[in-house]
């Protein structure tokens, strides 16, 4: 999705998170109804791992069996499209994901045997070009534990390859799912890691703006792993910006910032100067850490509501209520 435009989301639920996660994340999964589970779907993951299929009746040998022959049925249309000079270097694998420009494959290293993914993407349209840009604009500059690492890329006239670290092990969004709500010690330390790579994205000028638990991965299924931050489509790197871009440049000897004006995101994540058009700074991003903050403590989304109109009119106003210790949400929406 390319700037200037909000993602479009189907209507919520209020009875539970798990039908809130289903409005928000319906672009990119496809779920059953609750009281169907023998009928459940294969659920479309986050591009950047395996996709699984969810029937309770396989056991562990069936579903590893079907997902291979998944994976093999799969490899041979998506190695024709890769350009020799990568599959000369990297065995194609699995398909992993797809987006509205990209397609994810899973590979390894033919010296090494090191798996890692593969990121191709279409930029022949605008949109895609675009959306390949900003990412290559920040993976190309960072490194950082927490902030998905690139680790080469393979540019042609009608495709971009990026080869990135594999995240195996989820996406924050499953793990809260799967749990109803996160103790406060574990979402302390799930927020801790988040901030970790914000403070070093912002230092070198990025925003990310499309912050959301669908965007940081797990990087192995333990429950040591480290949050990584993805997705950067949709950033902005000060060095890249245009005037279109751009509303004010700060002096830096007086140390004031730049800011933008691009409406850009998920609705349910966006802070309150984005959706009043006002000019902003990467402090979007500490709005939508609050958000996940939410989530990760309740199990459900702050700001809630069938009508657009008024989902962004009580983000804007701010309100939203909470049982329980709200010391870390009361710290990360302190600054509206």
């Amino acid at each position: 999705m390319g700037c200037g435009n909000s993602k479009v989301l189907p209507e919520a639920s209020k009875k539970s998170y798990v039908s809130v996660v289903q409005s928000l994340v319906a672009f990119s999964k496809g779920h059953e109804d609750d009281d169907e589970p023998k009928k459940q779907k294969k659920k479309q993951k986050n591009p950047w791992f395996s996709a699984s299929v969810d029937n309770p009746h396989l056991g562990p040998s069936s579903k590893q069996q079907i997902k291979q022959r998944q994976e093999w049925n799969k490899v041979p249309k998506y190695k024709d499209k890769f350009e020799p000079r990568v599959t000369a270097r990297y065995d194609i694998k699995a398909l992993i994901g797809r987006g509205s420009f990209s397609r994810v494959v899973r590979v390894e290293h033919r010296a090494t045997r090191q798996p890692f993914a593969i990121k191709m993407m279409e930029v022949e349209a605008p949109e895609g070009r675009e959306v390949c840009d900003s990412e290559l604009a920040v993976l190309q500059r960072v490194s950082h534990a927490n902030v998905i690492q690139l680790v080469e890329v393979f540019q042609f006239p009608q495709r971009v390859y990026m080869v990135l670290e594999l995240a195996t092990g989820g996406e924050l969004l499953d793990r809260v799912v799967s749990r109803g709500h996160f103790t406060e010690r574990d979402a302390t330390q799930a927020i801790q890691m988040i901030l970790a790579a914000l403070v070093y994205l912002h230092s070198l000028g990025i925003t990310h703006r499309d912050l959301k638990p669908e965007n940081l991965l797990y990087y192995h299924p333990g429950a040591d792993s480290r949050l990584l931050v993805t997705d950067f489509g949709l950033s902005a790197f000060a060095s890249t910006l245009t005037r279109c871009e751009i509303s004010e440049r700060g002096n830096e000897e007086t140390g004031e910032s730049w800011s933008l004006r691009t409406t850009c995101g998920t609705p349910e994540y966006m802070a309150p100067e984005m959706l009043l058009r006002r000019p902003y700074s990467c402090a979007v991003d500490m709005w939508a850490l609050g958000v996940i903050a939410y989530i990760l403590l309740s199990g459900t989304v702050p700001f809630e509501d069938d009508s657009r109109t008024r989902l962004y009119r009580s983000i804007v106003r701010g309100k939203y209520s909470f049982r329980g210790n709200v010391s870390l949400l009361d710290f990360l929406f302190s600054y509206v």
